[in-house]
């Protein structure tokens, strides 16, 4: 079941061949720890360019990390950011802002938005570089976990605004189901402590705060704050990751 949920996550989350079958989805819409576990492949994949810390530049680094971003895990959830930059442009009903997000056209409020959340990554991929090389791998899978875990947080406490993804996400799921995505993040969490830990917190508090936006403004969560909220998480933790480690003047605990 565990398998199986892993490989639909990653059908849906990434662009990697696998997981597309009408099983694995199955399985990965009734187990919200799968969005973690898919967390642990694709953070691994982004943070790669991560070993040449140290060997090369850091706006390189950081450049093949934009790149292997979207290489594996595509446009899907920055579309989603998009439509949510526009839901909150508008000045209306809620049902006026859901329409808003179902119209193909692009808005102002999608522009900065995703302008401003691809700046900050850019910025905070190259505020990692400046960290020891293990440590910075750690901080990019944990981002890329933490984002994960945002997600698995609002299939198990938000609300659905419509039918549609979001609805199949959060039927049958709840706080218990929650409690077991937050255990798939604990070897990550344990790392480089508290630097990695710290990670996993901002992007819960990012999924806290998103969902409760979404429900006053939007009536609830629908797919495309899920693929907002995964993009806001990541750049969050990331930051927030980093300056962790700087505050504290890189005095943490290492499995190395």
């Amino acid at each position: 079941m565990v398998l199986s949920a892993l490989r639909g996550a990653l059908g849906f989350l990434s662009r990697l061949p696998i997981g597309h079958d009408e099983g694995a989805w199955r399985a990965f819409t009734a187990t919200p720890a799968a969005f973690p576990l898919a967390g642990y492949v694709v953070g691994a994949l982004v943070a790669l360019p991560f070993l040449a810390v140290g060997s090369l530049p850091g706006a390189v680094v950081a450049a093949a990390a934009l790149a292997a971003i979207v290489s594996v895990t595509g446009v899907n959830h920055a579309d989603g950011l998009a439509d949510l930059g526009d839901a909150a442009a508008v000045h209306g009903t809620m049902a006026e802002r859901r329409d808003v997000m179902r119209d193909t056209t692009v808005g102002v409020g999608a522009v900065l938005a995703l302008g401003t959340v691809l700046v900050a990554l850019a910025l905070g991929f190259l505020a990692t570089t400046t960290l020891p090389v293990i440590a910075a791998v750690a901080v990019v899978l944990a981002s890329e976990v933490g984002a994960k875990l945002a997600m698995a947080t609002l299939a198990c406490l938000g609300e659905p605004s419509h039918e549609g993804f979001g609805s199949t996400m959060l039927d049958g799921n709840g706080p218990a189901d929650l409690l077991v995505a937050l255990a798939a993040t604990l070897p990550i969490a344990a790392v480089v402590v508290p630097v990695t830990a710290v990670a996993l917190v901002v992007a819960l508090a990012v999924a806290l705060l998103v969902r409760r936006w979404a429900r006053r403004t939007l009536g609830g969560v629908g797919g495309d704050v899920f693929g907002a909220t995964n993009e806001l998480a990541r750049v969050a933790a990331l930051h927030g990751a980093v300056a962790a480690w700087h505050l504290l003047g890189g005095s943490v605990w290492t499995l190395w």
